[in-house]
Formats: C-alpha cells, structure tokens, sequence
C-alpha cells in the first residue's frame, strides 16, 4: 500500500472533483486520496464514490452531515489518516490554487531530504501568486508578516493551505486541542509543529485562484486569524503544547 495521502476538503466543488482526483492520480508517486466532504448540496460526494469505483483502495470519501469548517474537515481527516498507517499526509486544496505537479516536491522533502514537514510557499521567491486581485494579495502577505511578528515563527507564508506533515509530527500534536477553525488552522498547525522543534521547509510554488467554483473566504475568518493568533501566542507561554 502507498504511505502517501492527500486530503482534500470539499464544500460544493463538483466543478473542480474529478479534475483534481485524476491530476493527483497522474503523478509519478503512488498517492492516495482522500475526500472530506461536508455533504455537499452540488453532491460533490456521489461524484467521489462514483469515481471510488474506478479507482478503487486509493480513492476514499468520509462524509460528515454538515459544514463543519476547513481545520475540523482536516482533523478528522488526519484521524483517519493515522488509523490507516500513512506515513506522508498532505493537506491541498480542490479548486487546483494547489498545483498538483508540486506534490512530488512537497514529497521529496519529507521522503528524501529529511524534512517533518513540508510548506508550498507564495513568498519564498517574491509573490507567487496568479489571479489575485492587488487588495487580496496584501491581505494575505500581510497576514503573513503579522503572523510572523506575533509568533516569531521562521515561516514565510503561515496561511498557506498546501502541506505535508510526517506521520510523527501529527502523533506528537493534540489533535483534539486544536482550535482554529477557519484559514487561522493552518497558522496553529504550523506554530504548535514549530514549537515542538519540528524540522520544517519551505518550498516555492506558484498560487492559482480558482476559475470555477466559489471561494469560501469571509469576514469572520479574518478575524478569526487576526485575533486568535494573539491568544494563541499567550497561550504558548503559560501552557505546554
């Protein structure tokens, strides 16, 4: 069996599902997929177990009864993850934002040259990021500098959505204690990763926005990013991770 699997979270991407599950499937390494769908009204879902037929014991759904947010949709992913033995868990995105050719060098970071976990990062190499209206751009860099200012973590791009961990690295975190659940949940995996001295890696890779679909960005999401890492820097101080 392959030790590699990505997870994609899905809310009403039926415009993008099978596209992104045939591109991963393309690659020269042997992953396999797992779809966390929050029963998606387009029925995203009935079009993974249809195509789980074709690529059967390395196309899996789990299916939850509503949505639930981005970081709870990767919690249980990485649950199952874990239970299944995988040794290199991938979290990605369904709208191709993600370019799925950039896996393997996500892989091979992990795999090969040691790394625990493995970022695709927009702001290694500048702004890499296409399709992007200038006010989003820096809001995201932005956010990212913030980040780096409250936590002094060495991470370029903190928000980035695009990552490998080692099995080891999701084993040793309380997975249950995390408590982000919008785009601020990939900032407290990486620092909770950071704080236990975890070896991490940036790789850059070019940022797409969607062209089909809808995005799942709002306000309170933001906000969530923008007050919560400040609480959970506090937190960092007087509390074992």
């Amino acid at each position: 069996m392959s030790k590699s699997i990505v997870i994609i979270p899905t809310f009403n991407e039926i415009e993008n599902i099978e596209s992104i599950i045939r591109s991963v499937f393309s690659q020269p390494v042997d992953f396999h997929i797992l779809v966390v769908d929050d029963n998606s009204p387009d029925l995203t879902g009935d079009k993974v177990v249809e195509l789980s037929k074709e690529f059967e014991n390395r196309l899996y759904l789990l299916e939850r009864s509503t949505k639930q947010g981005l970081g709870t949709a990767y919690i249980d992913g990485f649950k199952w993850c874990l239970a299944k033995n995988f040794d290199f868990i991938f979290e990605m995105d369904a709208d191709f934002s993600h370019n799925p050719n950039d896996l393997v060098l996500l892989y091979n970071a992990c795999a090969t040259d040691g790394f625990d976990v493995a970022i695709g990062s927009r702001y290694i190499k500048g702004v890499n990021v296409v399709n992007w209206p200038m006010s989003r751009i820096l809001l995201s860099y932005g956010a990212s500098l913030y980040v780096r200012f409250v936590t002094r973590m060495p991470i370029r791009d903190t928000t980035a959505g695009f990552v490998c961990y080692k099995r080891k690295v999701l084993e040793s975190l309380d997975l249950d204690g995390i408590k982000f659940v919008g785009y601020a949940f990939q900032i407290e995996m990486k620092f909770k990763a950071y704080l236990k001295r975890f070896k991490i890696v940036e790789i850059p890779v070019i940022f797409t926005d969607r062209t089909k679909g809808k995005s799942k960005m709002s306000g309170s999401i933001i906000s969530e990013a923008i007050f919560g890492v400040i609480k959970m820097k506090l937190n960092s101080l007087f509390k074992n991770v």
